[in-house]
């Protein structure tokens, strides 16, 4: 949809809010999203699953606030009457900060400032996986949480949706890797919680003038999980030894590597998964790129 479509929709349904500037982030992968007034951020899911999965994220949002030191996004304009994508949208007032990209973090460690960042994060995520979410939100607590069902399923994906185009032996590696973690049960005794799911570069905001994170966003593939999984996102992003500084703060970081070092080598492959569901070109092409 063209960003006048989108206008006219916020309008339509919040005809108060008038609106004198918008141009569109290009960074969403799952949303379009729209800056109005470069004031507020509004986000329109591009896919029909991203429209639940907008109201599941609202509403966590709106509950976990209070309990978390580092902002995140509160959603005020909401729009879900009409359930097809591009006239579903959440907006939020724009939070300061700019991506914390492996660029952000190469001039952040020459100011000697990753120490604080991690500090930072360390605290967020040992904040996040501490709430008590069968309190806070017993909607998500699935009756039959099982990670090695779920594991086994990407595996059934992979094999069937992706081995095809692979290289031999990119698909002998893959399954390897696949067949022995879920060979073993110690990989899926922990205590489920509830995780960001997608706490990488992009939705990491940071300051380069305060040298500090400012926000974590986007909330959209949040829900209950492995923590290990928020870990694995932070590895992909800043590499390993990165995470030797939240040992102080996050208590449970060597509990989790084995499972965090698995997760961050399935991240590629499901990006491909994605771009194949989703008709994007360009996701499968960058997460088959090392299997090809």
């Amino acid at each position: 949809m063209t960003t006048q479509a989108y206008i006219q929709h916020i309008q339509a349904t919040y005809p108060e809010l008038a609106i004198t500037s918008a141009y569109f982030n290009e960074m969403g992968q799952n949303n379009d999203v729209l800056i109005v007034n470069d004031a507020y951020v509004f986000r329109f899911p591009k896919y029909t699953p991203g429209i639940e999965q907008l109201k599941i994220e609202t509403h966590i949002l709106c509950m976990v606030k209070p309990y978390l030191s580092l902002p995140i996004p509160a959603p005020i304009y909401l729009s879900f009457a009409e359930e097809i994508p591009g006239r579903v949208f959440a907006g939020y007032p724009l939070l300061e900060g700019e991506p914390f990209t492996r660029e952000a973090f190469q001039v952040a460690s020459r100011q000697n400032s990753v120490p604080t960042v991690a500090a930072q994060l360390a605290q967020f995520l040992h904040e996040l996986h501490q709430l008590p979410v069968s309190s806070l939100l017993p909607e998500l607590i699935p009756g039959d949480f099982d990670m090695a069902k779920q594991l086994t399923e990407l595996y059934e994906q992979i094999v069937s949706h992706l081995f095809p185009a692979m290289r031999e032996q990119a698909k002998k590696d893959v399954a390897k890797r696949f067949e022995s973690y879920l060979a073993n049960p110690a990989h899926f005794d922990f205590q489920p919680c509830l995780t960001h799911g997608d706490f990488g570069t992009g939705n990491i905001l940071y300051s380069p003038i305060k040298q500090r994170i400012t926000v974590i966003i986007d909330f959209g593939g949040s829900g209950v999980g492995d923590p290990a999984y928020d870990l694995a996102g932070l590895c992909a992003s800043y590499g390993e030894p990165f995470l030797q500084h939240f040992t102080p703060v996050y208590p449970q970081l060597e509990q989790v590597m084995t499972r965090m070092r698995f997760y961050r080598s399935t991240f590629a492959l499901e990006e491909a998964l994605f771009g194949l569901e989703n008709n994007d070109e360009t996701a499968y092409q960058a997460g088959m790129r090392d299997y090809l």
